[in-house]
């Protein structure tokens, strides 16, 4: 249960009503990160649209590259609704031992385009003053070209974003299963 009070959809007036229906369009359903923006609705208009874009950026990072982003950075910041989204993404891919690698902070046996991924990560997340340009060469020399490097740039703040809001506002269980899927995105 959030710490905050928040708006059911059948509740929802005006602008609100509308980005809830964006997301339910999509997804079947409004989900509880949606529903933490509630009391201001260009709050969650704004969310869904960055939320949006940052999953649409034509980068060459591979899904499994755009999950192992997602679900480092939720584990990083110890955010269980946010990891188990991704988690589940994860394991429906086949990648178990990804997940434990990335759970134990072991990049050593990931290949060295997911290693640089993952050590960049970490930085942004965990000590995002310390970035420097070596960090952004480490990428380059992995194979990441500029717009792959703001993909996975724009992905790591986005998901710190997101995991402060639910750690922040009490979004501690697990998602429902139904939004555990890409759909969640809306179109």
């Amino acid at each position: 249960m959030v710490w905050i009070r928040t708006i059911e959809p059948a509740e929802a007036e005006g602008r609100l009503k509308e980005a809830y229906a964006w997301q339910a369009s999509r997804l079947g359903r409004v989900t509880e990160f949606t529903q933490l923006g509630s009391l201001d609705a260009e709050v969650v208009h704004a969310r869904l649209v960055l939320y949006r874009a940052t999953e649409n950026v034509p980068s060459k990072l591979a899904p499994l590259q755009k999950e192992l982003i997602s679900y480092l950075t939720s584990i990083l910041n110890r955010t269980p609704h946010c990891a188990s989204l991704s988690r589940a993404q994860l394991r429906n891919a086949g990648e178990d031992e990804l997940i434990e690698l990335l759970d134990k902070a072991d990049f050593g046996p990931l290949g060295p385009a997911e290693a640089a991924l993952a050590r960049y990560v970490r930085k942004v997340t965990l000590t995002p003053g310390e970035v420097t340009a070596a960090d952004i060469a480490d990428l380059g020399a992995a194979g990441f070209d500029d717009l792959d490097i703001l993909d996975a740039n724009n992905r790591t703040a986005h998901l710190n974003y997101t995991n402060r809001i639910a750690n922040g506002l009490g979004l501690l269980s697990e998602p429902a299963d139904e939004e555990r899927s890409k759909s969640r995105v809306p179109s």
